[in-house]
């Protein structure tokens, strides 16, 4: 017999938190997506220098964010999501601080970046254990909020590295970080359809 404690069901006997991100698994899959690309065009282009890639990174912060913050608003069951909106909030930030201010040194930027990163990923792993009894597989939310993290504390560890290095790291952790945020759209995308 399960002993862990279910959570509150509604009148149709569904999870109010579950089915929010589930009704809007679309846009999580955007952000997934959107990471494997930019992960992919970062590993084929390693000639990129570092100003060039930071600025990239920052057109990605930005899609990533605005997805975040879409996902945020669209409708679906009333349910806190404060979590996937400071991290839209966060997105959009930092995208915009790269884009708009290219006069930043590169290594200022790499900073930023690094924090967003860290933030993004404390954030993620906050809201999967928030939601912990409502979501299925929420471990895919943590892992990506732990690829997040370590890929910040990278960057701050070693912010000095070459080009080349600082582009793989990253691209290799859009990749990841993507694919693992597609699986989860996935998952939701068939709870969405099973309630529907």
């Amino acid at each position: 017999m399960n002993a862990q404690p279910t959570a509150p069901a509604t009148a149709s006997g569904t999870r109010p938190s579950l089915d929010a991100l589930a009704s809007n698994w679309g846009w999580i899959l955007v952000r997934g997506i959107c990471a494997i690309v930019f992960g992919a065009l970062t590993l084929a282009w390693p000639g990129l220098t570092l100003l060039t890639l930071v600025a990239f990174y920052g057109a990605f912060a930005l899609v990533d964010g605005v997805s975040a913050l879409i996902a945020t608003v669209t409708k679906g069951p009333s349910a806190p999501r404060w979590w996937l909106a400071l991290v839209g909030v966060l997105g959009v930030g930092a995208g915009l601080l790269t884009l708009f201010h290219p006069a930043i040194t590169g290594i200022v930027l790499l900073y930023f970046i690094a924090g967003w990163s860290i933030a993004m990923g404390v954030l993620q792993i906050i809201g999967a254990i928030a939601l912990r009894k409502d979501i299925d597989n929420e471990w895919m939310l943590i892992l990506s909020g732990v690829i997040s993290l370590a890929f910040g504390v990278l960057i701050m560890l070693y912010p000095g590295a070459g080009a080349l290095s600082i582009a793989v790291m990253i691209g290799i952790f859009a990749i990841i970080n993507g694919g693992v945020l597609v699986a989860f759209a996935m998952r939701l995308r068939r709870h969405d359809q099973r309630k529907g």
